[in-house]
């Protein structure tokens, strides 16, 4: 049995006990009936009273719990709501109190989560403004007043995170492109004249706005600042290129141009100024001297003309090189024509220089066939045969190759120009076809000189007889072979037999043939007897 009702059963014997000590009292007292009545109603209105008082005080507290389980579980409700969590399962069976309590408990724990949200999505939105401001974007998609879930929180964390590498990057390439913009602006002695100049150079690094779009512009005032520099040092360079064709026209001294130095080497504003002024002195001293100046620039023509391969027809056209009457406008006809000249050779440079490679090549060419033919060339020594005759080969076989490449060249520089690729007057490729012609010319003509030379020597040996000198190297008397002794004496014996006036030295020493007086035309069996013998003797010697 429960306390309570202990308690409650006690109470129950205290009434009756209290009620009953009333009676006795009342009997002993003498009291009436109608007065006991009176009196035992009296106490039980006190009692029933009292009771009724407390039960309508523990009526309220139910009510009053009722009311706190009803209010706490909508909050609990509407906190499960907005932390997206899944609702809390209340526990059956259980008081009143017990449920209130443990209604009570979940919620504190559900607005304790709440706050931690929150405060943690207030961090984050005053990181991301930060960011914003700073990089000019636009705010995280996410409301502020409303409970984030953890992997929303975790997704904004990421942002930052991105935010703040992306503000590192375009920070390191802002102060990269500052650094840029400031070298340049002082190489071009230029100061910040926009407001967007004046807010990269002079502000403070941390405060600029570092926008794709800022970062854009800032690429494209570089690519501005590069232009100009590129500007100004193609300036420099014209100026540069005229001062000194001017200086070496008008022959001014080394110590002046030393003088002037400075110049000749940066591009700076100033450096410009005074190339321009230095420009315009030499060309008013131009003026002065036009005779000396027209004669070196004709002296460029001239070299410019050679490299170009122009034909005589094609330098007189240009009749103001032949003029003598030096005035300005002469001059000017002969800028131009030099000016004209100089960009016709840039534009076909390679062209031109293949032809004088192919020139180079073909006179090295020849003397290489010229030295193949040159008897002295045996007695050379240190290898240079071996390698002149891997270099007429190798010329041999790369002519032809470069006269291919340079026939696709000169095709295209004929259908652009317009007309003929002449070499002194003459189309290229007949001029290449002519050298070649004559090369064959010139070696069937010698290989004819060499025979009739043979013809010829071999006719004044059949008639007065052979000189066989004797090799500067040759073997020892004792080295000679049995078979070539036989030879040597069977020839000894024929030729004493044909010829009984004849005279002979020895074989190893060189033999000479020689017939005392003048006689007549041998006959065809004779002849050959005696050339016989002269071979026969010639091969004995040498061995």
């Amino acid at each position: 049995m429960r306390k309570s009702e202990v308690l409650a059963a006690e109470a129950v014997s205290c009434l009756n006990k209290a009620l009953c000590h009333l009676k006795d009292i009342w009997e002993e007292i003498g009291i009436p009936e109608d007065q006991r009545l009176q009196r035992c109603n009296v106490v039980k209105n006190h009692i029933k009273s009292l009771l009724d008082m407390m039960i309508k005080e523990e009526e309220s507290l139910r009510k009053r719990l009722l009311s706190s389980i009803q209010t706490c579980r909508a909050e609990m409700e509407k906190l499960y709501l907005e932390l997206q969590l899944p609702v809390f399962e209340e526990e059956r069976g259980i008081t009143m109190l017990q449920q209130e309590k443990n209604i009570r408990t979940q919620m504190e724990a559900l607005m304790k989560e709440k706050t931690n949200r929150m405060q943690q999505l207030k961090v984050l939105l005053e990181q991301d403004q930060d960011l914003c401001d700073i990089l000019c974007s636009m705010p995280y998609g996410i409301a502020p007043d409303s409970v984030p879930t953890p992997e929303q929180l975790e997704n904004f964390r990421e942002h930052i995170n991105n935010q703040n590498t992306e503000k590192a990057k375009r920070h390191a390439e802002f102060k990269e492109l500052k650094k840029q913009i400031i070298l340049y602006m002082d190489e071009l002695d230029q100061i910040p004249e926009t407001s967007f100049e004046k807010d990269v150079i002079c502000e403070d690094e941390d405060s600029f706005c570092l926008s794709r779009d800022n970062i854009t512009s800032l690429k494209l005032l570089i690519c501005q600042l590069e232009e100009r520099k590129t500007e100004n040092e193609a300036m420099c360079e014209s100026h540069r290129e005229k001062i000194q064709q001017l200086w070496d026209r008008l022959q001014v001294p080394q110590e002046e141009r030393e003088a002037f130095n400075e110049h000749m080497v940066t591009s700076r504003k100033r450096n410009l100024e005074a190339l321009q002024a230095e420009v315009q002195r030499l060309e008013e001293l131009k003026l002065l001297n036009i005779h000396n100046v027209t004669d070196a620039i004709r002296s460029e023509i001239a070299v410019f003309w050679e490299k170009c391969f122009y034909s005589t027809d094609q330098r007189q056209d240009f009749a103001a090189y032949f003029s003598e009457d030096f005035t300005e406008e002469l001059l000017s006809l002969h800028d131009a024509e030099l000016e004209c000249l100089k960009q016709h050779y840039e534009d076909h440079k390679e062209l031109f220089d293949g032809v004088h490679q192919w020139e180079e090549s073909w006179t090295h060419f020849l003397d290489l066939e010229k030295k193949a033919t040159d008897p002295t060339r045996f007695t050379n020594r240190g290898g240079n045969l071996l390698k002149e005759e891997k270099q007429r080969s190798e010329l041999h076989k790369s002519l032809p190759k470069l006269e291919k490449k340079l026939k696709a060249q000169i095709d295209a520089w004929e259908a652009e120009q317009g007309r003929e690729f002449l070499i002194n007057g003459q189309k290229f490729l007949q001029y290449v076809d002519d050298q070649w012609e004559l090369h064959r010319i010139e070696k069937e003509k010698e290989k004819l000189e060499r025979h009739l030379k043979k013809s010829k020597q071999t006719e004044e040996d059949m008639l007065y007889g052979t000189a066989v000198r004797t090799p500067t190297k040759r073997r020892f008397l004792g080295s000679a072979t049995p078979n070539k002794s036989r030879k040597m004496c069977n020839a000894t014996s024929s030729i004493s037999s044909a010829t009984s006036n004849s005279t002979m030295r020895s074989g190893f020493s060189g033999t000479v043939c020689r017939s005392p007086v003048p006689r007549p035309p041998l006959s065809a069996n004779k002849v050959g007897l005696l050339f016989m013998f002269n071979t026969k003797t010639c091969k004995a010697n040498l061995v």
